[in-house]
């Protein structure tokens, strides 16, 4: 069962920052030297100064950002930048974005959730983890004792009874509000009241909880409670043995899931006659498009039609788009090359891509990392040679982002997905909370 918990968070002290516009920032996985810079100048206050701290000439060695994260959150602490909430509390926060014309409110709330390796409870993951991210994440968690940002969990609840509960207390209430630099408003109210926290945690006991973003810092917050704990036993109540949460309904109206299409470079140059002949076995092939400045339009199509087994590719050699439709064939192939995984996971969209199309046969089995975008006018940018890097992209693919449904079914499992089968737009804000660990 997810056991959820109020705590007395860290927050800016608008007397002394000014502007929270001008202090939050993206999550430190989005964030590229540009980006940084900016978000640098845009305040002393920035928290990205803490979440991705920049590098220096006058680093002594790599380790240096974490320490200089770690001072400045001690600082901020110490001269009431940062403050503690009076009493402990779980925190509404909504995030209103306009998506396609329209104007999008994703509700959820914040508290924090006891740790649980994956496998071992009811919390699951659906991506795969990489090293490097989570000894990154655990340096900084051992420099400054904190979680800086928060897991996005996602959990069943058809009637958002929960979240409805939580909205009668905010209704008539003035919330904490910030822009970020993509226009995104965030809004945020504490609340204290005990009576109401006991009933969302007596709630929250009986369901499963899903991770939707965030995996390398739960599984870090995991090793930072296993490596204390090693040193020396900790108490139950101690905030380490607790994850800062993101908690959202799977019901609630804003939640949106983005495709993520795949750029391909250092791979063959394929034209789509070679396409076609490689793929018709399995895939009922068809031109849709000329040019990458017809991607709108394939994608459009696409995303009417709504199915997990048509993608498209896109063949440089030949500036020709082509739509591709899993046959019989498809299906009983992927039993063939992915008997170690359920049905559900080799009926993913993205799943087919990699394992299939790419790996079995195309033969890319080796391919370098593609450059994932979420955009069509990324890919567009992309095939063009006007994205950062200048890459040339022989290949590229539009493919549909795995669903709600296939994120439980597929978690429930014990399965994980191939990586960027999801993109949960948008991201969560960083600055609005922080969970102290000491």
């Amino acid at each position: 069962m997810p056991e959820i918990h109020a705590f007395r968070g860290l927050r800016y002290n608008l007397a002394q920052v000014g502007s929270l516009s001008e202090c939050i920032a993206p999550p430190y996985d989005v964030v590229d030297a540009e980006l940084q810079n900016q978000l640098y100048d845009l305040s002393p206050f920035n928290f990205l100064r803490l979440e991705l701290n920049r590098r220096e000439d006058t680093d002594e060695d790599e380790n240096e950002v974490y320490r200089r994260a770690a001072r400045i959150y001690r600082s901020w602490r110490h001269e009431g930048i940062l403050q503690i909430e009076p009493d402990p509390a779980i925190y509404v926060y909504h995030q209103i974005f306009d998506l396609h014309g329209k104007t999008v409110t994703r509700r959820g709330f914040m508290a924090r959730v006891k740790l649980q390796r994956f496998g071992e409870g009811n919390i699951y993951p659906h991506e795969q983890t990489h090293a490097k991210a989570k000894d990154d994440r655990l340096r900084l968690t051992r420099a400054t004792q904190a979680n800086l940002s928060q897991i996005f969990g996602l959990y069943p609840d058809p009637d958002n009874f929960i979240q409805e509960l939580l909205e009668s207390k905010v209704v008539s209430v003035h919330g904490l509000e910030a822009t970020d630099h993509l226009g995104v408003l965030h809004r945020m109210w504490p609340i204290t009241d005990i009576k109401t926290i006991q009933e969302v945690m007596a709630l929250m006991a009986d369901r499963d909880l899903f991770v939707a973003d965030g995996h390398h810092r739960y599984e870090t917050a995991c090793n930072y409670r296993d490596e204390l704990h090693a040193q020396s036993p900790l108490p139950e109540e101690h905030p380490a043995n607790f994850v800062l949460t993101m908690l959202v309904s799977m019901n609630d109206p804003g939640l949106v899931v983005l495709p993520t299409h795949r750029l391909l470079h250092g791979v063959p140059e394929f034209t789509t006659a070679q396409l076609h002949e490689k793929l018709s076995p399995y895939f009922d092939c068809e031109i849709v498009g000329k040019g990458p400045e017809s991607t709108g339009m394939v994608w459009a199509e696409m995303d009417r039609l709504d199915e997990q087994l048509i993608m498209a590719l896109y063949s440089r050699a030949s500036n020709e788009w082509t739509r591709i439709s899993a046959k019989q064939e498809a299906a009983d192939r992927m039993a063939q090359i992915a008997a170690d995984h359920s049905h559900d996971w080799q009926e993913l969209g993205v799943s087919v891509l990699h394992r299939l199309v790419f790996e079995d046969i195309l033969g890319l089995k080796d391919m370098p990392k593609p450059t994932y975008v979420h955009q069509v006018k990324d890919v567009i940018h992309g095939l063009n040679g006007k994205l950062e890097g200048n890459l040339v992209y022989p290949l590229a693919s539009l493919v549909m982002p795995a669903t709600l449904e296939h994120i439980r079914k597929i978690s429930l499992h014990q399965e994980r997905m191939p990586a960027k089968s999801t993109y949960f737009f948008p991201k969560l804000v960083s600055g609005l909370v922080v969970h102290p660990l000491a």
